[in-house]
């Protein structure tokens, strides 16, 4: 079965540290997840999925520092795809296969008291070797010490390299399927929104539950293979903090 679409998204500001021990500080998280079974699918499929936060490193002068700082910032962003097979789906019988991809790439982020947002541009290994843009933000709720709440939108881009790769149909898989041939372009793929909440259950460990929804736009939609243009994925994820210095 294909594995479920895993997020992994680096966060940290990059900026320099005091001079001081070497030292990592970050947070990994494992956990179960609920998504569309391929971009455009009509049923989700339940897999593993996990995360991972840098939140300090340290190497003399230089590294990313674990404090909160207000104003502009810089992130790494990943994206892990997975394989898409067409013995998994009758509906995909006559397509050729999709390996999996991870997208890796950065952007600038800004972050208020209570808000934050990002763009960020990746560019896929693997399975599709096309560029994709993101863009986001989210507001921040306190309700208690333990509990944050984040909300905003989120837009993709991508180029027609990777819309190609995910929504195109051949005229070799158009002969050998039930779809039609179709060559799609680049542009917005999709819109939606993201909510989120993390809830400390001690210094070191954490829950973080994520719901978000996508529409697909353009030629996502148009696209014959897609099924549905509307993707929801819901996710919970426990999550652990480790240092270590060097």
């Amino acid at each position: 079965m294909r594995l479920p679409l895993l997020a992994l998204i680096l966060i940290g500001s990059a900026a320099a540290a005091q001079d001081g021990p070497a030292g990592i500080a970050f947070e990994l998280g494992l956990g179960a997840q609920s998504a569309p079974g391929y971009f455009g699918a009509d049923t989700n499929v339940t897999g593993p999925t996990g995360s991972f936060a840098l939140d300090r490193f340290t190497f003399g002068s230089l590294g990313t520092s674990g404090e909160d700082k207000l104003g502009l910032g810089f992130t790494g962003s990943f994206r892990y795809i997975g394989p898409r097979r067409a013995e998994d789906y009758d509906e995909l019988t006559g397509l050729t296969d999709i390996d999996a991809a991870l997208e890796v790439g950065g952007g600038v982020t800004y972050t208020g008291p209570n808000f934050e947002v990002y763009a960020v541009a990746r560019r896929g290994l693997g399975g599709h070797e096309g560029y994709v843009g993101e863009i986001g933000g989210d507001l921040l709720f306190f309700p208690s010490d333990a509990v944050t709440l984040r909300v905003g939108p989120r837009l993709l881009a991508g180029d027609a390299d990777y819309a190609n790769t995910y929504f195109g149909v051949t005229a070799a898989e158009a002969a050998a399927s039930s779809f039609v041939a179709f060559e799609a372009t680049g542009g917005a793929m999709s819109r939606g929104f993201e909510l989120s909440a993390d809830y400390a259950l001690t210094p070191d460990w954490g829950l973080t539950g994520t719901l978000r929804y996508d529409e697909l736009l353009n030629d996502a939609a148009n696209s014959p293979i897609t099924q549905s243009s509307d993707q929801v994925t819901v996710g919970l994820v426990v999550t652990r903090d480790f240092s270590f210095g060097f």
